[in-house]
Formats: C-alpha cells, sequence, structure tokens
C-alpha cells in the first residue's frame, strides 16, 4: 500500500487510527499493539500478498536469534557462553545476509558470472520484496545491539510491531530498538492527542504534496531526458531534473512517515535535513539518509576499525563502506561505481581537510552539489552507456545548439529548477517547521487547501523511489 493512494488516506489510516486509540482509551494495550501490528502486516501484504509469510518468517526467525542471543542463566543474572552468543549472532547474520542476496543479487551475481564465463544460464527473475532491505537491516541492527546488551525484547507482539510499525516499514527510517519500545510502551501513546495529531497531519500534507506535485513533476522530465539527451542543455535539464525529483522524493517520503507516526504519538529519528546545503561531501552524508548513514557507520565502517587504525586503514575503510551502500541501493555496476565516487569523494575530502587550504563556503557548496549532481547520474541511469551519453551531453561534446522544438520541452523544466534551487537552499525545512507549527485555523486552511491540491494529481499513482531499494 503507498501512502499516495485514496484507499490509504480514506480507508486504512482512519480506521487503523480509530480501533488503536479506542482500545488505548479503554486501557486494552495489549489489544491496542496487536491491532497495530496486524493492521502493519496487512498493509505491507497489500502490494503483495505472497511476500507476508516473508516478512513473518523474518520476524519469528530475528525474533528466536535475538532470544537466544538475550538468554540468561536462571537466576537471570549471568549471561549465557559468550562464544555460544557469537556463534548465534554470526548465524543470525549470515542468514539475512542470504535472504538479501538471493531476493536482490541473486539474478546480478547469475549474469555477471555467465557474461564472464561464456556460459548459459537462466535468469531467476525474482522479484525483489517490498521494503526487504530496510526490515532487514533494522533486524540486523537490532541483533547486533542484543548481542552488545544494548537491547532486550521478550515480548514477541512488541517486536512484531517494532519491524514493522507501517511509516517505517516499506522505506525507513532504519531503527534501532531502544528509540521506538519506550515510546509503544508509554501509556499516553495510545490516547489520542490533538498536538500530534495535528503536527503529524501538518508534515503528512507537506510530504504528500512534494511528492505527488513536485516530485512526481520532475520525474517526467527525468525520465525523458535520460532516455533521448544527447545536447547541453537536455542533458543538464535531464539531470537537475533527477537530481531534484529525488530530493523531493525521499524527503516527501520522510515527512510523510514521521507525520503519520507522530499521529500514533511515536516520533521516528529524523531522516533527511535539507543535504543539498552541505558545504563537503561528508556534510551531506549527515544529511541525507541519516539512519543509512548511521548504520553504515555503527555495523560496518566502526567494526572494520574506523579510524583507530591509522589514515590508509581509514581511508580503506571509508570505501568499503561505500561500496558496501553502493551495492545496497541496487544490483547493478552503476550502483556500485556511485558508492566508488561517494567513497573517492570522502577520501579527498578527509585529505584536503587536513591538507589543503580553506576555500568561500559559496565555492565548497558549488563543488559538492555538483558532485553529487553528477554521481546521481550513475545512480538513475539504467545502463553505463545511457550515464555516458548524457555525460557527453552535459560537457557539450555532443552539441549545444538546441532546435526550437526542443527548446520547447525543456522550458518549463529549466524554470521549474530555477525556482525549486533557492527554496532548497533558503527555506526551512519541514523538522525545522513541525518544532515551530501552532495549531490554528490560518495553518489548517492552509493544510487543507494544500492536501486537496494534491489530491488533484492523484490521477497517476507512482511508487517512491526508495521502494525499490
Amino acid at each position: 500500500m503507498l501512502f499516495n493512494t485514496y484507499s490509504f488516506i480514506f480507508v486504512f489510516l482512519p480506521i487503523t487510527a480509530i480501533v488503536y486509540f479506542v482500545l488505548g482509551r479503554l486501557r486494552l494495550t495489549i489489544a491496542a499493539k496487536c491491532w497495530l501490528a496486524a493492521a502493519s502486516i496487512f498493509f505491507y501484504g497489500y502490494w503483495d500478498y505472497r511476500y507476508v509469510p516473508l516478512i513473518i518468517a523474518s520476524i519469528a526467525f530475528n525474533y528466536t536469534i535475538g532470544r537466544l542471543l538475550g538468554a540468561r542463566s536462571a537466576d537471570d543474572t549471568v549471561r549465557i557462553a559468550g562464544t555460544r552468543r557469537l556463534a548465534v549472532l554470526t548465524a543470525g547474520l549470515a542468514i539475512n545476509l542470504l535472504l538479501l542476496a538471493y531476493y536482490k543479487y541473486a539474478d546480478f551475481f547469475l549474469q555477471n558470472f555467465a557474461d564472464a564465463t561464456g556460459a548459459h544460464i537462466s535468469l531467476l527473475h525474482i522479484t525483489l520484496p517490498l521494503g526487504i532491505s530496510f526490515f532487514t537491516f533494522t533486524q540486523i541492527a537490532y541483533l547486533v545491539d542484543v548481542y552488545k546488551e544494548k537491547a532486550r525484547e521478550a515480548n514477541l507482539i512488541q517486536y512484531i510491531l517494532f519491524v514493522t510499525f507501517f511509516p517505517h516499514l516499506i522505506a525507513g527510517p532504519i531503527l534501532h530498538h531502544s528509540e521506538m519500545m519506550p515510546q509503544f510502551d508509554r501509556l499516553r501513546s495510545k490516547l489520542w492527542n490533538w498536538r500530534n495529531a495535528a503536527s503529524g497531519l501538518y508534515l503528512f500534507v507537506l510530504g504528500l504534496f512534494k511528492k505527488v506535485v513536485v516530485a512526481d513533476t520532475l520525474a517526467g522530465y527525468a525520465n525523458d531526458g535520460f532516455a533521448t539527451a544527447t545536447q547541453f542543455v537536455e542533458s543538464w535539464t535531464a539531470s537537475l531534473a533527477y537530481t531534484f525529483q529525488l530530493y523531493f522524493d525521499f524527503s516527501g517520503y520522510t515527512d510523510m512517515a514521521i507525520g503519520l507516526a507522530l499521529i500514533f504519538n511515536i516520533r521516528l529519528p529524523q531522516n533527511f535535513n535539507s543535504p543539498y546545503k552541505a558545504l563537503n561531501i561528508q556534510d551531506f552524508w549527515r544529511r541525507w539518509h541519516m539512519t543509512l548513514s548511521r548504520f553504515l557507520r555503527e555495523y560496518i565502517y566502526i567494526p572494520l576499525g574506523g579510524n583507530r587504525k591509522g589514515e590508509i586503514r581509514m581511508l580503506m575503510n571509508l570505501m568499503i563502506t561505500f561500496l558496501l551502500g553502493g551495492l545496497w541501493h541496487g544490483a547493478g555496476w552503476t550502483f556500485l561505481f556511485w558508492g566508488f565516487l561517494h567513497g573517492g569523494a570522502q577520501i579527498v575530502q578527509r585529505l584536503w581537510s587536513r591538507y589543503g587550504s580553506g576555500m568561500p563556503k559559496w565555492l565548497s557548496w558549488f563543488i559538492t552539489f555538483q558532485f553529487v549532481n553528477f554521481a546521481w547520474i550513475f545512480f538513475r541511469a539504467d545502463s553505463w552507456t545511457e550515464a555516458i551519453r548524457i555525460i557527453r551531453g552535459m560537457l557539450g561534446l555532443s552539441g549545444i545548439a538546441l532546435t526550437s522544438y526542443r527548446l520547447e520541452l525543456v522550458a518549463f523544466p529549466i524554470l521549474l529548477i530555477m525556482v525549486l534551487l533557492p527554496c532548497v537552499l533558503l527555506l526551512r525545512n519541514s523538522g525545522e517547521r513541525e518544532l515551530s507549527f501552532r495549531p490554528s485555523w490560518q495553518a489548517a486552511a492552509l493544510i487543507g487547501f494544500i492536501f486537496i491540491y494534491s489530491l488533484l494529481y492523484f490521477n497517476q499513482i507512482s511508487t517512491f523511489l526508495y521502494f525499490n531499494f
């Protein structure tokens, strides 16, 4: 089920909220949690019911592993043998990663093996289960946290709710158990809160507008450009259209997810903080998909040694982390190369900060933004050929002049990009606006207008870009 559909907005969300808060008002807390967990599984299965057994099996497996890792002696004071716990953790992580590899990378590996050896291999053509990367990473983080004694969950219903809570289930944020379950355990979380509901609806509507009005409008120009652009202006237009499409698509999803959770009195961690304002690539990754950056840092970069084993090892760890981050986004060499570009940029930025000289902020921003825009080409392109064609066009190697017909096609997206760039750089983001938001009739009227205007764009429902990862 998608957030930007009539069935979600007018049927699923109100029914789920009404039943949940009625059960909360009756102090049937266990029933309220069961209802929300069941509704979240229904939300997941609405997209493709065939994958419901998969997520349930994943939850059951990881809950069992978590229980084994958290097992104590009879007096509940002495932890079970450390070597056994490490073996259990290793097995748990291996099964999770193998599951992810099968669904996400099996065809990629088979195709590359066939290309390298000349063997005739039939691909499996596996459909990627919705949100598998996110619920797998969430549970991997949980298992590691249990092993480190940072988390422990004995209640199966609470664990199911932790993994499946529908606002974050499909495309994040990637959560820690410790930042979620205390909120679900509070009695007041199950009682309707007008202030949280108003703030949540405010964020949801802003996110809806970003997605269906801005991102989906840009999507048409980005898709056409990547399919056909060859010359200078249209190649730059295609590249920038996608750069801003992805920004508003993911920003919109994040706003909607945080807003929906807030309606249920749950505050999800911040996941998007004006990344195009970044002055260097390290700052960009502190702002873009913040919980993924946190996961990569805590569960890959630091276990590899982080910056504790010398400069050369630290730079290698950075590259490995971003190569894996690129591969996480998609099973393709272009995604891997995108990760390589960001890993290389991290290395250059680290070395520059140590040995280079300062530069004006405007120049730092310009270089960072142009690099991010360039790297997104490989993130978006369906093939190397398509990416190289766009880059050649941006460099003017395929001609600069435009026919009057082509100029008419790119005139509107250029104007739209010129409007959006200062908005992205100068205006407060949704998180900053939510902190200062105060419910009022004027605010309600404005949000109502934006909501109705957004509904006019529901003629073609589109998925969020991060649903594909």
